[in-house]
């Protein structure tokens, strides 16, 4: 049997948030023995740690939706970074760094204990990149249930498609009342995707000044709706400075507000660090807390 834990990510409270879970000592299982597991488990993703192919870094990493293995991930790094930590079961401030080796490359993440909140950030290791746009608003529209109107807000006009690791088609909708109808709707989803070349979208309108609301979906990769999407803030961060919405030099805070529709709010914070005009960090931050621990079989 397998040691296994589960945490909800991107919140202080339990059964909010997105939930994880982690299999803490998974070197002796195969590709196939862990996909069959995140198949089992079913959640939006499995992170399975294993002995650091580096002696200085904390842990090596591998991270399974329940239908493919994926490079990186932000909440699994997150929850897995806490865990490992191992702040969740101290008293007291404290902070500890760590570098997990994922399947995009090595992530260095910082873990901190403050007045009993244990959050951590991690710096992606890789930057945004753009792959296109879907410059057809109707399609888009008919794809989530809505109308075209709906489509497009203050940050962008149309749909682009970032990726930093994972690919997302990134969709600006009008209004909050707007992104709380959106839902995937058949042959249209499919052809949407189908078009922008990857099975996940991630929808987001501006709240307040530093605030965004957003939705992810990804029916074909297992997972209909996620709570809180770590590398699809990482691509946004992407499409933000590629309009101009952050400074020139320094840096650029923001918070992502996402599960609201699903009753698992959730909290992401992001930091976009420039220099000289170009994006050169995207930093993801959030909490976690420990709901369940117990043995799995092992398949």
């Amino acid at each position: 049997m397998l040691a296994l834990v589960t945490y909800d990510v991107f919140t202080d409270t339990p059964f909010q948030g997105n939930p994880l879970a982690i299999v803490p000592d998974a070197d002796g299982l195969s590709t196939a023995q862990m996909q069959t597991l995140a198949r089992e488990l079913n959640l939006s993703e499995t992170i399975f740690v294993m002995r650091p192919e580096n002696p200085a870094h904390r842990a090596r990493v591998r991270i399974f939706f329940p239908t493919d293995e994926i490079p990186f991930a932000g909440h699994p790094t997150i929850g897995c970074a806490i865990h490992l930590s191992g702040l969740t079961e101290t008293t007291g401030d404290a902070e500890v760094a760590m570098t997990l080796e994922e399947n995009a490359g090595p992530v260095p993440v910082t873990v901190r204990r403050r007045d009993g909140r244990v959050s951590a950030e991690f710096t992606a290791p890789l930057l945004p990149e753009c792959c296109g746009t879907v410059d057809d608003c109707g399609l888009t529209a008919r794809a989530l249930g809505l109308s075209p109107g709906d489509i497009g807000n203050a940050i962008a006009a149309t749909p682009e498609v970032w990726q930093a690791g994972p690919s997302y088609l990134l969709i600006p909708v009008a209004s909050r009342a707007a992104l709380a109808r959106a839902w995937p709707m058949g042959a249209d989803w499919t052809a949407l995707t189908d078009r922008a070349g990857t099975f996940s979208a991630w929808l987001f309108v501006p709240g307040a000044a530093d605030e965004v609301h957003a939705r992810m979906f990804s029916p074909a990769g297992g997972t209909p709706e996620d709570p809180a999407t770590g590398s699809a803030v990482v691509t946004f961060a992407g499409l933000l400075t590629h309009h101009g919405h952050c400074a020139a030099q320094g840096e650029t805070a923001l918070r992502v507000m996402q599960g609201l529709e699903m009753g698992r709010p959730s909290e992401i914070g992001a930091r976009m660090v420039m220099q000289g005009g170009a994006l050169s960090a995207v930093r993801i931050g959030g909490s976690a807390v420990k709901v369940a621990s117990g043995r799995i079989r092992v398949p």
